[in-house]
């Protein structure tokens, strides 16, 4: 087990989705897999592996924020040996060329970060998706004609805020959309050797203050899981 995992080795899957939301994981592992085994519970950050399609695939979450899912991936590339991780988020559109609903796959995340620099030297304000996964989910979106939408996004340490502009960082690398958690995945990835992703669906958008309601959330996440575990099955 690691510091904040306890499953055992073996216990994790070498293919991780990866939501925010403990309950998301448990929702994904409960209607999605089969043959489900609970392997960490600490913190309730729960970690389930099971099968699709008969592929061992394991859902655990990440948390909120860039700490968080730092620790995590990165617990998870080393300790558990997994090979590719694909966050499975919702985001906040900065533009009304986005409409919620809408699927991105993340090709870049740009942020004013500096986990990348003071954790591995990684210098730069944009890193990209890493590895083949990015590729495949295009690949699968149009094989179940899944309108997609491949882009830079900002990731963002900042929820609450007092200026309701876009960042700098974002206008400067033209980021449709807003989130948490993309920059420090693929920087654990590009450090690490290994395969990231992510997959996200727009919840609300900014300019218009258009937002999914909490019961539309389920239906719009569906298929993004669908997508993820369809990528998961094309992955060594």
């Amino acid at each position: 087990m690691s510091v904040h995992i306890k499953a055992k080795k073996g216990e994790i899957a070498k293919t991780v989705l990866q939501p925010g939301d403990p309950l998301r994981a448990k929702y994904m592992a409960e209607n999605f897999l089969e043959d489900v085994k609970l392997v960490s519970d600490t913190r309730n950050i729960f970690y389930f592996t099971g099968t699709y399609r008969g592929k061992e695939i394991t859902v655990g979450a990440s948390g909120m924020g860039i700490p968080s899912i730092g620790i995590y991936s990165y617990e998870l590339f080393t300790e558990y040996e997994v090979d590719t991780i694909i966050r499975i988020g919702t985001c906040g559109a900065y533009t009304t060329d986005l409409k919620v609903f809408d699927m991105l796959n993340v090709e870049s995340a740009a942020s004013e970060s500096t986990y990348a620099k003071f954790a591995w030297g990684i210098e730069g304000e944009v890193l990209k998706h890493q590895g083949s996964a990015y590729g495949l989910i295009n690949d699968t979106a149009k094989e179940y004609s899944l309108p997609l939408v491949s882009t830079t996004i900002h990731t963002s340490d900042i929820f609450y805020h007092k200026d309701p502009g876009i960042p700098a960082v974002a206008t400067k690398y033209n980021c449709s959309a807003v989130e948490m958690e993309a920059f420090a995945l693929f920087a654990n990835a590009q450090h690490l050797g290994k395969n990231a992703a992510a997959i996200l669906t727009v919840s609300d958008v900014i300019p218009t203050g258009d937002q999914i309601s909490a019961d539309e959330r389920e239906k719009a996440l569906k298929q993004m899981i669908q997508l993820s575990l369809e990528t998961a099955l094309k992955l060594p």
